[in-house]
């Protein structure tokens, strides 16, 4: 008889936690298995995802699909260039009754918070925003509310679109832990995609995780072993794209304005442990760091005006510089 203390039941469990949310999500969505896998790495480690797509790519689809899986408070905001701090936080508001002010709480107050279309709000928006993603709590005249965990920003953005757009402040971006790039689905996956919506009714799934299990599984994640050589490899990942001239790559210095942050080093760190898990290890190797370094890293490289001239995207100096850092 296994009890909570035998490590091997623990990871048995763990991974047939996962393998429920993933087969879920598989009913409703069809193909794009990378960005599911993301989107579970996310959710257990906490990290906020920003996924970059044109319309029609079942984005929202499956983040509402994931959310549904895991028995916790989903919501969707739609924004709009007149969107206001209040309609995402939540407002005071005067009950005559009583002569008092109550706190009416906008839909920042879920586990999932699906933002779609991200770039289409103000400033003061996103500055309300970024106040929940770093400190996962809300200010309401002058009350700070701390927001329930796990908690989760999700948001998507058009890429093609631009506009009506707000660009996101570089100080935003950083908050998110992954930037993922969603493409079209293949030829055989847009058939079966035809085949499962002809039907008109939505595809129903089932709750198959709780909050408690896991923020459980999220603290085991964190607690994977990270050998002190990959340390080393991610902390000199990312500190090539601030210096790529000290690895031989003088020729990508013109085309970097700023590196990534610290930030993205604790990113890396917690992405690649998470990836990791979901294959089964105990600990992390190389190829889950160079798995996940270009959505760690994509958005939190800054290029200069001469890399969009020459038409170079992050991705392609994200790539340059993994090729040149030796991996343990």
């Amino acid at each position: 008889m296994t009890t909570h203390n035998d490590p091997a039941a623990t990871r048995a469990l763990d991974h047939a936690l996962v393998q429920d949310i993933l087969r879920q999500v598989a009913r409703r969505v069809v193909g794009q298995e990378a960005m599911v896998e993301r989107l579970m790495i996310s959710m257990l480690t906490g990290g906020h995802v920003l996924l970059e797509g044109v319309p029609g790519l079942a984005k929202t689809l499956t983040v509402r699909t994931l959310a549904e899986t895991v028995r916790t408070n989903f919501s969707r905001i739609q924004f709009t260039p007149d969107l206001l701090p209040a309609d995402v936080i939540g407002t005071q508001v005067f009950d005559q009754a009583t002569g008092k002010f109550s706190v009416k709480r906008g839909p920042i107050f879920a586990n999932i918070v699906l933002a779609d279309e991200i770039n289409r709000a103000p400033a003061k928006v996103q500055a309300a925003l970024l106040e929940a993603m770093q400190e996962k709590q809300v200010t309401i005249g002058g009350t700070s509310f701390t927001l329930d965990e796990p908690f989760l920003v999700l948001a998507t953005q058009n890429p093609i679109e631009q506009e009506g757009t707000y660009p996101l402040p570089e100080a935003q971006i950083d908050r998110f832990m992954l930037k993922l790039r969603v493409g079209y689905p293949s030829r055989d996956e847009e058939k079966e995609v035809m085949r499962r919506m002809a039907g008109g009714s939505a595809i129903a799934v089932e709750a198959v995780a709780g909050p408690e299990q896991i923020m459980a599984t999220r603290a085991r994640i964190a607690a994977l072993f990270l050998d002190e050589r990959i340390v080393n490899y991610i902390v000199d990942l990312v500190h090539a794209t601030r210096a790529p001239g000290e690895i031989g790559l003088a020729d990508i210095v013109p085309l970097i304005e700023f590196g990534a942050s610290p930030r993205a080093t604790i990113a890396l760190a917690q992405a690649s442990r998470a990836h990791a898990f979901l294959r089964g290890r105990e600990f992390v190797s190389p190829d889950d760091v160079r798995a996940m370094a270009p959505d760690v890293l994509r958005h939190r490289v800054l290029l200069t005006y001469e890399a969009e001239a020459e038409n170079v995207a992050s991705d392609e100096v994200i790539n340059r510089v993994l090729a040149a850092v030796p991996a343990p």
